[in-house]
C-alpha cells in the first residue's frame, strides 16, 4: 500500500485510468456475452481466460517490458494476505459470468445495480460511518432504479430473456464487487502497493483454484464434447477465449489501477457509466431491446450515482477547507477563539484587578 506521503494522482492520470478501465471493461463484457451465448462451459471459459492472462504476464517478463515477475517467494504469509482477495475474485468472476449468461448485455448494468448501495452499507458497518440524509436519498434513487428495472423485466409482460437466476447472481455479484473495492486496497499492502504484482498473483491463484471447480461443477463432459464435436462452437470458443483473455488481462490491470489511482467512489461511478455505454453497444452488437423500463432504470441508477459522487465531493472540499484553515492557524502560531470568549476573559481579568 502506498505510503502516507505519496502524492495523489493528477487529474489527467485519473481520467486516463478511468477511460482505460471503461474501454477494457466494455470490450470484455461484449466478448464474454458472445462466447457464453454459443457455449455451455462458463467455468472452463473463465479458466482459459485466466491462463491466457498468466501467459501474457510471462511474456512481458521475458521481454522485460513494463513488468517483471515478483522476486518474493509465494510463501504462507503472502498466500494468507492475498486469500481474501483471491477467494472474492473467484466468487465475483463466476457470478459476473453467470449474470451475463442469464440476462441480456443491456440488462447487465441493472442486474448489478446495487453495487453502490452495498458499498455504502458495508462502509457503515465496517467503518461505523453513518451516511447523511442526502447520501441516503442518492442511494434510494439507485435502489429504486434497480427495483424498477427488475420488476418490469420479470413481470408477466416483461422481457423473456431476463432470468431470475441472472438477477440473483447480479445481486450477489454486487455484494462481492463492493467488498472487492475494500479488499484490494488491503491486498495492495501485501505486495508493497504494486498493482501489476497483485494482478499477476490474482490471475495465477484464481486459475489454480478454478481447476477443481471445473471438475466439481461437472463441466468436464461438456468440455470434452466441445473439443470432440468441433465446428462453430469450438471456433467461437477459441477465438472468444483469445479475445477475452487479452481483454481480461487488460481489465485486470485497468481495474486495479482504477482502485489504486482513484477513490473507491470514482471507481464505482465509472462502473455505472460503463454500464450505460455497454447497454448501447449491446443494442448494436446483439440486437438487445432497451425498453422504457430498462432505460428508466439505467437512468435512475446513473443519476443516483452521479448525485452521490457530487455529495461526496462536496464533503471532501469542505474537509479540505477546514484542514487548510487549521493549518493557517497553526502557521500563525495561534488558534482563533470566539469573540465572546475573549470578552469574557477580559471581564474576568478586570474583576481581579
Amino acid at each position: 500500500m502506498a505510503g502516507h506521503n505519496e502524492k495523489p494522482a493528477s487529474r489527467l492520470t485519473v481520467l486516463a485510468t478511468v477511460l482505460f478501465y471503461l474501454v477494457a471493461a466494455i470490450a470484455m463484457v461484449m466478448a464474454n456475452k458472445w462466447v457464453l451465448n454459443k457455449t455451455d462451459v462458463p467455468l472452463f471459459f473463465l479458466f482459459t481466460q485466466l491462463v491466457i492472462a498468466v501467459v501474457l504476464f510471462g511474456g512481458l517478463h521475458v521481454s522485460g517490458f513494463f513488468f517483471r515477475l515478483p522476486e518474493r517467494p509465494m510463501d504462507s504469509a503472502l498466500l494468507k494476505g492475498l486469500a481474501p482477495m483471491v477467494i472474492l475474485g473467484v466468487v465475483n468472476l463466476n457470478l459476473n459470468n453467470f449474470t451475463l449468461k442469464y440476462v441480456d448485455a443491456s440488462f447487465y448494468q441493472v442486474a448489478r445495480g446495487l453495487v453502490l448501495p452495498f458499498t455504502v452499507a458495508l462502509s457503515a458497518m465496517m467503518l461505523h460511518h453513518r451516511p447523511s440524509l442526502l447520501i441516503l436519498v442518492a442511494i434510494g434513487i439507485v435502489t429504486g432504479g434497480f427495483l424498477l428495472g427488475v420488476a418490469l423485466d420479470l413481470s408477466p409482460g416483461g422481457m423473456t430473456t431476463t432470468s431470475p437466476i441472472g438477477v440473483i447472481c447480479g445481486v450477489l455479484s454486487s455484494v462481492t464487487t463492493a467488498l472487492q473495492a475494500v479488499v484490494i486496497k488491503q491486498a495492495l499492502g501485501v505486495v508493497g502497493g504494486n498493482a501489476m504484482d497483485l494482478c499477476w498473483y490474482n490471475n495465477l491463484l484464481i486459475a489454480v483454484i478454478m481447476v477443481p471447480g471445473i471438475i466439481l461443477a461437472g463441466e468436464v463432459p461438456n468440455v470434452l464434447k466441445l473439443f470432440n464435436e468441433g465446428g462453430q462452437p469450438l471456433s467461437t470458443f477459441i477465438y472468444g477465449s483469445f479475445i477475452t483473455g487479452v481483454f481480461g488481462f487488460l481489465i485486470g490491470i485497468a481495474g486495479l489501477l482504477s482502485i489504486k489511482v482513484t477513490s473507491p467512489v470514482t471507481h464505482m461511478v465509472s462502473s455505472a457509466v460503463r454500464g450505460v455505454v455497454q447497454s448501447l453497444v449491446a443494442v448494436w452488437a446483439f440486437g438487445d431491446i432497451i425498453t422504457t423500463g430498462r432505460g428508466s432504470s439505467i437512468a435512475l441508477i446513473l443519476i443516483g450515482s452521479i448525485y452521490y459522487t457530487w455529495l461526496k465531493n462536496e464533503e471532501k472540499v469542505a474537509q479540505e477547507r477546514a484542514a487548510g484553515a487549521n493549518m493557517s492557524r497553526m502557521e500563525n502560531g495561534y488558534e482563533r477563539v470566539p469573540m465572546q470568549d475573549v470578552e469574557a476573559d477580559i471581564r474576568k481579568a478586570e474583576a481581579t484587578q
